[in-house]
């Protein structure tokens, strides 16, 4: 089924001030929705970042520990472009993240840390919307996050986490997976597109091991194209598009 023959994206909901972005690596925010970032910091309101790991095995002519610092300080830098001044790394394993108890509770955790009225978190599914495999980092950490975002609220679901001042939050009303195959909702690109290429080219590092191309040119167009994709769904206007799921 093509774009034109589904239903028209609808505005991500406007009523919240915190947000929380939980993903795997250094660089999948800003492949995937720093410019919805962007412009949301630009009206005030308030976003910060938690990476399960450093992507300490993304770079394949560096070793971890010379690559997971790089990658830890282009994220910074990257995070700081759009206006992101929190970010936390978990320090889970990169390429090899797990399902299971210990990640909800790291990602429970920090929804209690932040109190987040939106969590956002890149594609769990197990294709992209192109039929590519996705990673099994991503489809670990965005199933998590959905977790963890009832898990933060329930006072019985790791109490351990109390006895570290952490109270129970129950204050998550959604989460929005970004490049989800199947969204449902979208922001407008335009305001923070410039910001969005700026804060990608921030992981040079990574980019030019992916790419011969010129690190703008490759940013540009990758940003423009994945922007464009589901246009005809919004009103033929350039879109950050999300999956987001109602608490």
């Amino acid at each position: 089924m093509t774009d034109s023959n589904l239903p028209p994206l609808q505005p991500m909901p406007a009523d919240w001030q915190r947000a929380l972005a939980v993903v795997a690596h250094p660089d999948d925010l800003e492949y995937g929705c720093s410019a919805a970032v962007a412009s949301w910091i630009q009206d005030g309101r308030e976003i910060a970042y938690v990476l399960a790991t450093r992507g300490e095995a993304g770079i394949d002519t560096l070793a971890p520990a010379e690559s997971g610092p790089l990658r830890e300080k282009e994220q910074r830098a990257s995070a700081a472009v759009v206006g992101v001044r929190v970010v936390e790394f978990l320090d889970h394993r990169d390429g090899t993240i797990e399902y299971g108890i210990s990640l909800r509770r790291d990602i429970a955790a920090a929804i209690r840390r932040h109190r987040p009225e939106l969590v956002i978190t890149l594609n769990h599914h197990a294709t992209w919307g192109s039929g590519t495999w996705n990673t099994p980092d991503h489809v670990a950490v965005g199933r998590a996050v959905l977790d963890a975002a009832a898990d933060a609220g329930n006072r019985w679901i790791f109490p351990e986490l109390a006895e570290q001042e952490l109270a129970p939050w129950n204050g998550v009303r959604w989460v929005a997976v970004a490049n989800s195959p199947n969204p449902t909702h979208a922001v407008p690109a335009d305001r923070g597109l410039e910001q969005a290429v700026l804060s990608l080219l921030e992981h040079r590092a990574y980019i030019e091991t992916l790419t011969d191309e010129d690190p703008e040119t490759y940013v540009r167009r990758f940003l423009t194209d994945s922007t464009s994709a589901h246009s005809a769904r919004f009103g033929g206007k350039p879109a950050v598009v999300f999956e987001l799921f109602s608490r």
